[in-house]
């Protein structure tokens, strides 16, 4: 029997392959894990797993784009972003594209046991690399969530998945905007998560904009704990030339997202946005 409720919480959302039995099961030193609603998420237990960035770009992305019907995902490791995007947008049309083959493997594994296969289109390559897509190939979402540090900054995980997720291995931010810019479908909007500290970082954002022909529309710090300073930044941008002129250089920026409260419990807006994707509050 599929179970409707989790510790109080109904379950929404389609009920996968996976979950009446007609899905890959998990390999030696895999996990199977929850992501939105029953959709489930194929990860090493020694490799990189899904984070709170991953959620909040999905999250974001999905939020500023409501009517996508066409959703590319840009160095989508194991699919978090893409496959919380897919369950939010039933009808839409995906393609992703990741360098690293265990990645690939595993996201490909979580589309069968997902049902997405027949609008999934899971691409092995480096994102830089103009045939990877289609010149014609445009988006009216692009997602991604772009490595956040140079190679000779900060203490490298020794596990090859983890090091490319945080260390600019294949490509900047920079380059995440310019492909984006490459693949939006008119008044497309492509959506991403960065650090904003140090000012460095924030400011590796907007040049990747500028220099790709992006206006930063909107933007929202996130605070990891109550109290703190904020450390990420949520970016929505659009080709500037798809903005009136007057737009083009201004940025709406909200009001810090708080992830968790000082005494280390879920915040209430958090909750709500987990139960928007599909995750218990």
């Amino acid at each position: 029997m599929i179970p409707t409720h989790f510790k109080g919480w109904a379950i929404p959302g389609p009920i996968p392959p996976g979950a009446t039995g007609l899905g890959p099961e998990p390999g030696p030193g895999e996990t199977l894990d929850s992501i939105s609603g029953r959709f489930r998420l194929f990860q090493l237990t020694d490799g990189h797993r899904f984070s709170t960035d991953d959620v909040l770009t999905a999250w974001y992305g999905t939020s500023g784009c409501p009517c996508a019907r066409t959703v590319l995902d840009l160095g989508s490791g194991i699919g978090t972003v893409g496959m919380i995007a897919a369950w939010r947008f039933q009808g839409a049309r995906f393609v992703t594209v990741e360098a690293q083959e265990a990645s690939v493997a595993l996201a490909r594994k979580s589309a069968a046991w997902n049902g997405l296969l027949d609008r999934y289109d899971i691409r092995l390559g480096d994102l830089r690399d103009p045939s990877i897509l289609g010149a014609d190939e445009q988006f009216d979402l692009v997602l991604g969530s772009p490595p956040y540090f140079p190679l000779d900054a900060g203490v490298k995980s020794e596990h090859p998945q983890r090091l490319a997720c945080r260390f600019e291995m294949r490509g900047t931010v920079v380059d995440y905007c310019r492909t984006a810019a490459d693949h939006l479908a008119p008044g497309g909007v492509f959506a991403c998560v960065f650090p904003i500290r140090p000012e460095e970082q924030s400011q590796r954002v907007l040049q990747g904009a500028t220099q790709a022909g992006l206006s930063i529309v909107r933007q929202r710090p996130i605070v990891l704990r109550e109290g703190e300073d904020p450390l990420l930044g949520l970016f929505l941008m659009h080709r500037a030339v798809d903005l009136p002129e007057r737009f083009r250089n201004q940025t709406h920026t909200e009001p810090p997202l708080c992830i968790r409260r000082a005494d280390g419990s879920v915040s209430v807006e958090y909750s709500a946005i987990k139960l928007s994707f599909g995750f218990p509050p």
